[in-house]
């Protein structure tokens, strides 16, 4: 569920919205002038953000949405018979923006204004006169490629998107999907929802919407994207994905008169460190991270710095919080974290061998320390210090334990 939420958020609201307040007579007619200038704020507010924090594959994608636009405002997507310009434009548009979103979605970041960034607009306007000059000389074979017909019956009668479109959505939809799952972050995400509202526009064309409009909200989300990925930057840590000092800082001013707050330090850590090389040291600080984000009790997590960690309690009492910190001890206890073997091949082997020896699994443990507001320490970082005393208890009484 929690994997779904995120999945939707805010991409999935900000199309529902648009679905809401873009639909034939959706505004009053007093919003006309916000419309208007809607497409090109985006745009040109898109391009200068993408430019600034360095996310050309945002930049290429407003390109793409913005010339399947103005190819559909010039040659109107009509619908008429085969080998009229407005369908084999409408349908070029519908096979090559979610291979182009897609394709453009997994490209590294290299830069905007350098030789590699700009070489990668020339694919785009490549296509747009490859489509032009095959339009003009072979009207009619180009129609009837683009409007190829595979699914028997009528399986594909409720669109105006061709079949190869509808198969160049899917399978774009299936990589984007993929993708997002594989790195879950907010640029990942906003081109999920950035075809899912151009497969939109170009459904409901035919039904009185303006496609400008719909195309220019996909564009917003991916605008929503870099921002939010802004912020994650800033304020969440890079390898654990865990709101970061900053964010505890932010999150501490919010608190009322009742809670209780965990430091939690991963015990032997630098000696494990040292031993293990600082690969294996970061994949245990992400194991552990990830127990202590599902952590109970409505407890929240940070990286707090290093091998330490803080989870604030907001309007609970320390002592009610220890079972909660209590399982999450076990947990991390429990967890097999099993070593690379040295002699194992860093890629996988065309023949692979037998193994031989036996994985040698690690044990991980944490020790915790929870303090709460009271009359003693009111304020946060008074909080902070009496639970990092009870953590420093915790480790002189042999580690791998909670105090309070």
């Amino acid at each position: 569920m929690r994997r779904l939420y995120e999945l939707f958020m805010p991409g999935g609201l900000v199309l529902l919205a648009s679905l809401v307040f873009l639909r034939p007579g959706g505004l009053p007619e007093s919003a006309a002038p916000f419309l208007r200038v809607y497409p090109y704020a985006v745009a040109v507010g898109g391009a200068f953000l993408g430019w600034y924090f360095n996310r050309s594959r945002v930049v290429f994608a407003l390109l793409i949405l913005a010339i399947a636009d103005r190819v559909l405002v010039v040659f109107p997507a009509d619908l008429g018979p085969e080998g009229s310009v407005g369908r084999i434009v409408f349908n070029a548009v519908a096979v090559l923006l979610p291979v182009n979103l897609a394709a453009y979605s997994l490209v590294s970041e290299r830069g905007l204004f350098t030789m590699r960034g700009l070489s990668r607009s020339i694919p785009i306007l490549g296509q747009v006169l490859v489509v032009g000059v095959i339009g003009f000389f072979r009207p009619r074979e180009l129609a009837v490629l683009l409007d190829s017909r595979f699914l028997g019956g009528n399986l594909a009668a409720w669109t105006p998107i061709p079949q190869p479109g509808l198969v160049a959505f899917g399978v774009g939809l299936l990589v984007l999907l993929a993708r997002f799952f594989l790195v879950r972050n907010p640029i990942e995400r906003g081109f999920v929802w950035a075809l899912a509202a151009a497969f939109t526009g170009l459904q409901v064309s035919r039904a009185g919407w303006i496609l400008t409009h719909v195309l220019a909200t996909a564009g917003f989300i991916l605008v929503v994207a870099v921002i939010e990925m802004s912020y994650r930057m800033a304020y969440h840590d890079e390898l654990t994905g865990l709101p970061g000092r900053r964010a505890l800082n932010e999150a501490l001013l919010k608190l009322g008169s009742q809670y209780a707050m965990a430091m939690v330090d991963i015990d032997h850590f630098k000696q494990f460190n040292d031993r293990y090389g600082h690969d294996v040291g970061d994949q245990v600080l992400r194991m552990v991270a990830a127990k202590l984000e599902r952590v109970a009790g409505g407890g929240k997590a940070f990286r707090y710095g290093g091998e330490e960690f803080a989870v604030v309690f907001p309007g609970q009492a320390a002592a009610d919080m220890v079972p909660h910190l209590e399982s999450l001890r076990r947990e991390v206890q429990a967890s097999c974290f099993v070593l690379r073997g040295a002699d194992r091949p860093r890629e996988k082997p065309e023949t692979p061998r037998t193994q031989s020896g036996h994985r040698r699994a690690v044990l991980v443990t944490v020790s915790i320390g929870v303090a709460e507001r009271d009359e003693h320490q009111r304020k946060p970082d008074q909080v902070i210090r009496a639970a990092d005393k009870a953590l420093y208890r915790a480790k002189d009484a042999g580690r791998n334990q909670v105090k309070v």
